[in-house]
């Protein structure tokens, strides 16, 4: 009995992983808003097959990283604030314009 059990759960582990993933392009903007600040940060499909986190605020991003305001198109408009993205600044982000 126990073998077949385990037999059983090792075939479920080899199903790949089916994720939905809401797309930014059938909510409304203010409804793509409200999705990223209820979940404080989120992977949302921009249309087709591309996709980017967003966040309410900084405190959704690492430690050495910072927010970034985000577009995306939405259903209602091209290119809606929904929030933000996280980014790591590289070396030349730090040098001041000379």
């Amino acid at each position: 009995m126990r073998r077949i059990v385990l037999v059983a759960l090792l075939g479920l582990s080899a199903w790949p992983a089916q994720a939905q993933r809401v797309s930014t392009t059938a909510l409304s903007c203010p409804e793509a808003r409200s999705v990223v600040t209820r979940a404080g940060g989120i992977v949302l499909g921009t249309g087709g097959p591309t996709y980017d986190r967003f966040v309410a605020n900084r405190s959704f991003c690492e430690a050495t990283e910072y927010a970034k305001a985000a577009y995306a198109p939405t259903r209602t408009d091209p290119r809606c604030f929904i929030g933000y993205t996280c980014y790591e600044p590289g070396a030349t982000d730090w040098l001041a314009d000379r």
